[in-house]
């Protein structure tokens, strides 16, 4: 059994003192009245202890409770209607697919130029994969196969989606900005039984996607499952408030652990670079998001957050805790991850044959 594994209660215990950390930092965020205390909170908590050399950890089971029930909860929002208004902004989709394959590729040229003669081993594919607006493991993993730093990579997309996951709702609770949406589910109840039915087959949805070797599994296997069930005008619970906050508690301390002691020894001029870029981007993707907004007819805040470079799970969670236009940012988010996926290395290969990415 592996309770008698020795090995297991150290690790056990260390998980056990993160968790620890990150509810009493998230009580602090809720104290200070913070957004989204219940991830940044922990997040940065956990963060701090783990550069500062405490034995933070994450468990990768808790970790994907977390993503399967945030992507259950916003799978709730896809009713009938909102699907009809998701469908009808499909250019608007594309659109800002290409903008994030286009924005991703100007990042990494700006990242080539600037560090080229400065640190060893950066090559054109280095900061190709570091500037792509895509997943940190998924984006690491292509960089090897390119025989790029990784650890720069992994750095750059770490540093990235927690620089954007702490400005954005610190932005927009300062603006004022919150509950555009006009009916969320969470003024719906919960039911036992609907909840454990809603389990089964968010469970089944992430089996799924884990087995034909999908990015994100346990997020986009509930996601989908849970949104052709309520398209098909099913109701069956909500989701708890508190396993709502459980859920963004442990992405909140899967993110923070990725902060090592190490990380502000490694390259520090590469750390400020893709901080000062990061903040550019975020600008010029809040702009595109606000003119975007004048040709869809929607909030300016929804577009922002849909066009946003910040991770899915991330900018979902801000659009859902602050209800500003959940299907919305959903649709651009995972339309877009699922694009950068299938489409970055493709797009690498052929501007490596055509000489572009010297």
């Amino acid at each position: 059994m592996f309770w008698r594994r020795p090995e297991i209660w150290p690790e056990f215990g260390r998980v056990a003192t993160t968790l620890i950390w990150a509810i009493l930092a998230a009580q602090v965020c809720l104290w200070l009245r913070t957004p989204l205390p219940w991830m940044i909170g922990p997040m940065l908590a956990v963060s701090a202890a783990s550069m500062m050399g405490a034995p933070m950890r994450s468990s990768r089971h808790l970790r994907n409770f977390g993503q399967c029930v945030i992507g259950c909860a916003l799978g709730l929002y896809f009713t009938p209607q909102v699907g009809a208004l998701v469908a009808s902004l499909s250019w608007a989709i594309a659109l800002g697919i290409v903008w994030a394959l286009l924005l991703g590729w100007c990042f990494g040229w700006v990242l080539y130029q600037v560090h080229k003669d400065r640190l060893p081993g950066v090559t054109r594919a280095t900061t190709y994969f570091a500037g792509a607006i895509g997943g940190a493991s998924e984006m690491t993993l292509l960089a090897e196969r390119a025989q790029a730093r990784t650890d720069l990579v992994a750095s750059a997309h770490t540093l990235r989606v927690m620089l954007i996951t702490v400005l954005i709702p610190f932005a927009f609770q300062f603006s004022g900005l919150h509950g555009l949406d006009l009916s969320p589910p969470t003024t719906r109840q919960t039911d036992p039984m609907g909840l454990a039915m809603l389990g089964l087959l968010t469970g089944v949805g992430a089996w799924c996607m884990a087995r034909l070797g999908r990015a994100n599994p346990w997020f986009m296997g509930a996601l989908l499952s849970t949104m052709v069930l309520t398209l098909s005008g099913q109701w069956w619970s909500a989701i708890p408030v508190w396993m709502s906050n459980a859920a963004q508690l442990f992405i909140g301390v899967s993110l923070g652990v990725r902060f090592q002691r190490e990380f502000l020894s490694t390259a520090p001029r590469w750390l400020a670079s893709v901080a000062m870029g990061t903040a550019v981007m975020l600008g010029v993707s809040a702009l595109f998001g606000w003119l975007m907004a004048i040709g869809v007819e929607q909030h300016p805040a929804t577009m922002i957050l849909g066009t946003s470079p910040g991770g899915i799970a991330e900018m979902a969670i801000t659009a859902k805790v602050l209800q500003l236009g959940v299907p919305v940012v959903t649709a651009f988010q995972v339309c877009r991850l699922v694009a950068v996926l299938l489409l970055v290395a493709p797009l690498f290969d052929w501007l490596e044959r055509k000489g572009n990415l010297a």
